[in-house]
């Protein structure tokens, strides 16, 4: 008899695991991704939907209210917040909802994302707490909940340099499910300031689209317009001034929607300022072949500038922080903005210089104008039907060779400019 329902017991083991490994197998674990705003800390938790189905025992579809109001009630019941000051801890579920993503080797799969908000009655116990979290593994024992900080601005962690905090899983050895120590640590409004520095210098660095804007402007900024053509080069002292007074038009147009966007006074629909910052780009390399608004360069920079803001604004916007700490982000990404866009001009713009006083240039800044104006419809296309070409795969796959291109510019200009040595001195 005792035989009988040992053995039984295995078998109905043997089948939940068989379960679970079934599925678990083909697809991810969970990922509870922490993001720490003021007084309450936002758990951002995201499961597979066949995984989690298996688990609540229940198709979900989230077509109904009621089914919408039990799958919170679900999550309620498996996490459970302590703390070691005794804190009372509101836990709520604010929002689910069901996407598609994709993984390496997995591919594409449906995934529940649940925003769980977790509210301490002494915010003290904020940064240091003990979560239990057995969402799906009650249920699936083989499956386990990978916890990391997304977003924490006094310790200077965005989603750019998120961090692993650790994993809560089935121990093996004592068939229990520990809650995992949060210590976040105590950070500083400068590590976020820093921090934000370094996000903004990070966003010129990939934004290939915010750089080749200013760049194509800067082509022709060397060079007086004689008739309605680009004439020739127009002296050092003209060509600094010219480059400086773009350069200072475009970041007063950005900082003043920089401020605006991040602060939420105006929106527009991200998509519409993405088309827009490609047609600047577009406007810049035709005036860079041919003169479109010579001598009003600097209002057509702060114009676009405008554009460009916008977009800055988007990626303070999504960080959700608090007044004080806004303020000193719109500060900090402006400056890293700067910061990166002085040293990419400062490393191009001799270059630029030393080419526009040969007849060569004429032919360079034509063909570079070109290859602008086709990647910025590229980009147009690209954001207008939300599908990638070619064109716009390979910009982003060859972004990391931008240190060469200028390489090659930089050795274009001293060649051309040995030449010309060489021609005047064999008269």
């Amino acid at each position: 008899m005792y035989k009988n329902k040992i053995i039984g017991l295995l078998a109905l083991l043997l089948f939940f695991l068989g379960k679970g490994l079934a599925i678990a197998h083909a697809l991810p674990d969970s990922k509870a991704q922490i993001i720490v705003e003021k007084e309450q800390i936002l758990i951002k938790f995201s499961a597979p939907l066949e995984i989690l189905e298996t688990a609540y025992e229940k198709s979900i579809s989230l077509q109904s209210t009621m089914e919408l109001n039990n799958l919170k009630q679900y999550y309620l019941k498996h996490i459970l917040v302590t703390d070691s000051l005794r804190s009372s801890w509101d836990v709520s579920v604010s929002s689910i909802l069901i996407n598609e993503t994709e993984a390496p080797i997995v591919g594409k799969y449906k995934q529940v994302i649940a925003l769980i908000y977790l509210k301490p009655s002494n915010v003290n116990s904020l940064r240091d707490f003990d979560l239990f979290c057995d969402i799906i593994i009650h249920q699936i024992p083989t499956q386990s909940i990978l916890l990391s900080v997304d977003q924490d601005w006094q310790k200077g962690i965005t989603h750019e340099n998120s961090k692993q905090l650790g994993v809560i899983a089935l121990d093996s050895q004592t068939g229990m499910i520990s809650p995992l120590k949060i210590q976040l640590g105590h950070g500083t409004w400068f590590e976020g300031f820093k921090s934000m520095i370094k996000l903004g210098m990070q966003h010129i660095k990939e934004g290939t689209d915010h750089l080749l804007f200013l760049i194509v402007l800067l082509l022709p900024a060397t060079l007086v317009v004689k008739g309605k053509r680009w004439g020739s080069f127009g002296g050092v002292k003209y060509s600094i001034v010219g480059l400086l007074k773009i350069v200072t038009a475009f970041t007063l147009g950005h900082s003043i929607t920089l401020l605006i966007g991040a602060l939420d006074w105006l929106h527009l629909p991200s998509q519409l300022v993405e088309v827009l910052i490609a047609f600047s780009i577009l406007i810049s390399a035709i005036h860079a072949v041919y003169p479109l608004f010579p001598g009003k360069e600097i209002y057509v920079a702060a114009g676009f500038g405008l554009i460009h803001g916008l977009a800055f604004a988007s990626i303070l916007l999504n960080l959700n922080l608090d007044t004080s700490a806004m303020v000193l982000s719109i500060l900090g990404f402006n400056i890293g903005i700067e910061l990166m866009q002085l040293f990419v001009i400062g490393i191009t713009v001799p270059w630029i210089i030393l080419l526009s006083q040969s007849s060569a240039y004429k032919y360079l800044r034509n063909f570079l104008a070109i290859l602008a104006g086709i990647a910025s419809l590229a980009w147009i296309a690209e954001r207008i039907t939300s599908q990638p070409n070619w064109i716009t795969v390979l910009i982003l796959k060859r972004t990391e060779d931008a240190p060469y291109l200028i390489g090659l510019l930089a050795i274009t200009a001293l060649v051309v400019k040995v030449g010309q040595q060489i021609k005047i001195k064999n008269g």
